[in-house]
């Protein structure tokens, strides 16, 4: 396939990746750096804004296919986890690793579901997505530190199952008011 001037590798225009794809990077960056900054003996700042990494995952493979989907994901991760380097290297390199595989799994996950009620498909993947995720991150970002790590991923995952919850209505509403002209017909 040709790739042309504006257009992505999986073929479509740029601008329509250019908003999921920038979120996706904020989201990153900002939650590598929340993610050092406790509420509480159980929760992190982070907990509250990475789940908004799914919505963004979700709502890309709802309305641009998991093909792109996919792209958006290895694009952001890659900006995110760059500029995460700055704020910390250990956080950056335990962030990418568990962001990579949990975003996959949520695009694989969603798209077996893609046909299922509509709620089905993005809490099942973020609720997935945000154990392998939050399993993966936490032991890798502060196993061996001295820092109360175990009850931190508990109470993150608490967060984000409340948040994969909370931001349903919002995943409905970019769905049902997204432009028609603008989604493709058949999201692979």
């Amino acid at each position: 396939m040709t790739i042309k001037s504006g257009m992505n590798p999986t073929g479509i225009p740029f601008r329509l990746l250019l908003p999921p794809l920038v979120a996706m990077a904020l989201v990153i960056v900002l939650s590598n750096e929340l993610v050092q900054h406790p509420i509480n003996d159980w929760l992190t700042w982070g907990a509250i804004s990475y789940p908004i990494a799914f919505l963004v995952t979700d709502t890309t493979n709802r309305l641009l296919g998991a093909k792109n989907a996919r792209w958006v994901v290895a694009l952001g991760f890659v900006i995110g986890v760059a500029l995460s380097l700055l704020v910390d290297v250990r956080i950056a390199i335990a962030s990418g690793s568990a962001f990579l595989v949990a975003q996959m799994l949520d695009i694989s996950v969603f798209n077996q579901l893609r046909r299922a009620v509509w709620w089905k498909a993005p809490l099942v993947s973020s609720v997935i997505g945000s154990a392998v995720d939050t399993a993966l991150f936490f032991s890798l970002a502060f196993a061996g530190t001295g820092l109360p790590w175990i009850t931190w991923a508990w109470g993150d995952f608490g967060a984000k199952l409340f948040m994969a919850a909370t931001l349903l209505p919002v995943f409905r509403l970019i769905v049902t008011y997204y432009p028609a002209r603008l989604r493709l017909e058949e999201p692979a």
